[in-house]
C-alpha cells in the first residue's frame, strides 16, 4: 500500500492506492462503492486479467484516504484525475461500483465498466419521504439528537463531513452525464439488486449511446460471485474495442 497527497481547491487529501502487475502496459483503475474500500475490490479482481496494471485506490474518506471537507462526484472526479496524472496512469479501463460507477464515468475512460452504478435518481418511498419530514419537523423543536433513528445505515458512523458529502450525492442525477458519455461502456449488475434496480441498469444503457448490459444473479454485491465472468468479458470487450482503434 502506497499514498500520494494531492492538493485541491486549498485542502490537502491523502490517497491510499496499490498498484498489481506493475510492468503491464493497460491500466485497469477500480474504484470501489460507498462504505467500502479498495481491499474490497483488490480481493474480488486481482486474481483476474494478469496483462492489465490493476490500480487499486482508497476514495478520500474511505479505507486509508483522507478528507477534511465535505465533497460531490465532480470533487471527487478531479481529485482521483489529479491523481491519475501524478501517477501517470492511462485511463484505459476504469471499472466503479455503486458511487465509484459515478466518478469512473466522469473520467470519461476508453471503456467504462459500471458494476451496479449509482447515478439515476429514482423518487423516494413514501416511508422514506415520511421518515425526513419528521426529523425536520423534530430539528425545529431542537430534538435533532434522534437523528440516529432517522438516517440511513450508510450514514451514521460518518463524519460531519462525510456525512454532508453522503447527503450531496444521494441526491445527484446522473442522466445528462451518462447520455454525454463519449465512449464504450459496459454494465454488469444483479437481478435482485435493490440498491440500484435493474431498472437504473436499463436506463443508463439507454442513455449511453455505445454501450451494453450483463445481467447476473445476485444483490447489489453479484460481482463477488462472478469475477472470473467478468474479468473474461471486460479483457474480449477491451481487446475488440483497440482492435477497431
Amino acid at each position: 500500500m502506497a499514498k500520494k497527497s494531492i492538493d485541491y481547491k486549498g485542502n490537502t487529501f491523502e490517497i491510499s492506492y496499490e498498484i498489481l502487475n506493475p510492468k503491464s502496459e493497460v491500466d485497469f483503475i477500480v474504484l470501489h462503492g460507498w462504505g467500502s474500500s479498495k481491499s474490497l475490490m483488490k480481493k474480488v479482481f486481482s486474481p483476474y486479467m494478469q496483462d492489465f496494471r490493476h490500480i487499486y485506490i482508497d476514495l478520500p474518506g474511505f479505507g486509508n484516504s483522507t478528507t477534511s471537507t465535505a465533497l460531490n462526484s465532480y470533487d471527487y472526479a478531479k481529485i482521483i484525475e489529479l491523481f491519475l496524472q501524478e501517477l501517470g496512469v492511462s485511463k484505459d479501463i476504469i471499472a466503479g461500483h455503486s458511487f465509484g460507477g459515478k466518478i469512473a464515468t466522469l473520467l470519461e475512460p476508453k471503456l467504462l465498466v459500471l458494476l451496479s452504478s449509482a447515478g439515476i435518481y429514482l423518487p423516494k418511498s413514501l416511508h422514506v419521504r415520511t421518515k425526513i419530514a419528521l426529523f425536520k419537523i423534530l430539528k425545529l423543536f431542537g430534538l435533532s439528537k434522534f437523528r440516529s433513528f432517522f438516517v440511513a445505515d450508510d450514514a451514521k458512523q460518518l463524519t460531519p463531513e462525510m456525512y454532508e458529502t453522503f447527503k450531496t450525492v444521494v441526491n445527484e442525477d446522473f442522466a445528462s452525464v451518462f447520455k454525454n458519455f463519449p465512449n464504450k461502456a459496459v454494465l454488469y449488475w444483479g437481478k435482485e439488486d435493490t440498491a440500484t434496480p435493474l431498472e437504473a441498469a436499463k436506463k443508463i444503457n439507454t442513455l449511453i449511446q455505445n454501450s451494453s448490459l450483463e445481467i447476473f444473479d445476485g444483490d447489489h454485491y453479484f460481482f463477488m460471485h462472478y469475477p472470473q465472468e467478468i474479468a473474461r468479458s471486460i479483457e474480449e470487450k477491451f481487446t475488440a474495442l483497440t482492435k477497431r482503434n
